[in-house]
């Protein structure tokens, strides 16, 4: 059992005390419920913002929205999802990659308003099916996407996003702009990960894009408008703040992604409950909502989509420290650093090169991320229902089928989605109804 402090807890604390708040025996975690001293619990909540880092302000960057305003409301979502979740669940909610290329393809003529209203309208809809959840339980879910359906959709949104990696926005600012920059960003990144051991490890992205950005200020390829921007920024003072704007074709480009952050919130309240041994299957429509509203918040003033983050579950696996305590301090912080635009204009020199490299392994371990769920499910590809499923989305995914009706338009990632979920019931429909359904292999 953990080992907690047998005092009674003061009326403002949210937190007992674990043990001696120094250490943790062997065995024991620290749930959510509990802290260790606030010194230490200061420093694991630094950590939490330091392995979100580089894979937060990375989305921003691609899709041209305001990296500080997406840092602050990272933290401003952070903290209502605490709250949301009546401070059970231990998460940090940073940029969702899966908002990328719907919200590419929703800019209108490079204004963020539109994609910013699709957001909105995206947490709206997670917000909503939160609240179902939480009604009326999660079963319903795991019919609706199972296994092959999530993965799929996860895989074909890593390959929908393989050509921005070479040529960013179609204008040359991936890979392509700067080859020598994004091999070397690359190389850094591939070898911190295997270099290193524990936390440092987990920072191989952030730790790439400082060496890349090293060898491009040594080479003298920074932007000098965005090394103008970051001196005269001042140290305090709001970030840039942009209001959404809605339109059909946007909205529709942009909710299939519901679907994915259904599936990674679902993901992160398992396996926090696996690693805690706390079944938190109660929470489960709490985290859709929690995400939900942190989205729609983001949306409405500049910044990027949100989910629960992988790189987080990591510290609390090497800490040991589930503790929501530290997840305030995180969010805290993320808010403090989001009100530095001299913090946001360095975010901004980073050159074409260094996100060509960094995104090359970002997008490809979207992609494998997908291969894993199928994998960790167990899924059985010797069933031609799951084989089609997935065959049918990854390249629809892939090759980024568009389809136009009128005004409204859509990707890749849309028109793979609707696959995914059309082909996997419509073909399960038919064969039961034909009695062909087939027998899994053992």
């Amino acid at each position: 059992m953990t080992q907690s402090s047998t005092e009674p807890r003061s009326r403002w604390s949210a937190w007992a005390v674990h043990g001696d708040g120094r250490s943790i025996r062997p065995g024991d975690v620290v749930h959510p419920g509990e802290r260790l001293s606030w010194p230490r619990t200061l420093g694991v909540g630094v950590q939490h913002v330091v392995a979100m880092f580089g894979a937060t302000f990375t989305v921003p960057l691609i899709t041209g929205f305001p990296p500080a305003t997406t840092l602050f409301f990272s933290g401003l979502g952070t903290l209502l999802f605490l709250l949301i979740t009546g401070n059970r669940l231990p998460s940090y909610l940073g940029s969702s990659f899966a908002f990328i290329a719907p919200v590419l393809a929703a800019k209108a003529g490079g204004d963020i308003g539109p994609a910013l209203g699709g957001i909105v309208v995206a947490g709206a809809a997670l917000a909503v099916v939160g609240l179902v959840v939480q009604l009326a339980g999660s079963r319903w879910i795991d019919a609706l996407m199972p296994p092959v359906v999530t993965g799929a959709i996860v895989a074909l949104i890593g390959l929908n996003l393989a050509p921005v990696a070479w040529d960013g926005d179609g204008s040359g600012t991936g890979v392509k702009a700067q080859p020598l920059i994004a091999v070397v960003t690359l190389a850094a990144i591939l070898l911190a990960t295997v270099a290193f051991r524990g936390f440092l490890a987990r920072l191989s992205i952030l730790l790439g894009v400082g060496v890349g950005w090293a060898l491009a200020a040594a080479l003298g390829d920074l932007d000098p408008k965005a090394v103008d921007g970051l001196r005269d920024a001042a140290w305090v003072g709001l970030p840039e703040f942009h209001a959404p704007s809605f339109s059909l074709r946007a909205v529709v480009l942009v909710i299939p992604v519901i679907l994915v952050l259904i599936a990674e919130n679902a993901g992160h309240v398992k396996a926090v409950a696996a690693m805690t041994g706390r079944n938190l299957d109660r929470d489960m429509g709490r985290a859709f909502m929690g995400d939900g509203l942190a989205t729609m918040l983001a949306g409405s003033g500049g910044g990027s989509g949100t989910t629960t983050y992988a790189e987080n579950i990591g510290v609390m696996a090497a800490t040991r420290v589930y503790s929501t305590a530290a997840y305030w301090i995180a969010g805290l912080t993320a808010v403090l650093l989001g009100l530095s635009p001299k913090f946001g204009a360095l975010i901004l020199t980073v050159p074409a090169g260094v996100l060509g490299g960094a995104t090359t392994a970002l997008y490809g371990l979207i992609a494998i991320l997908g291969a894993r769920i199928w994998i960790e499910s167990r899924v059985d590809f010797h069933d031609p229902v799951n084989l089609m499923t997935a065959a049918v989305a990854v390249i629809v995914g892939a090759a980024n089928y568009t389809l136009t009706a009128g005004d409204l338009s859509f990707n890749g990632i849309a028109l793979g989605t609707a696959a995914a979920l059309i082909v996997y019931h419509g073909m399960r429909l038919v064969a039961h109804l034909r009695g062909t359904t087939p027998t899994p292999a053992p």
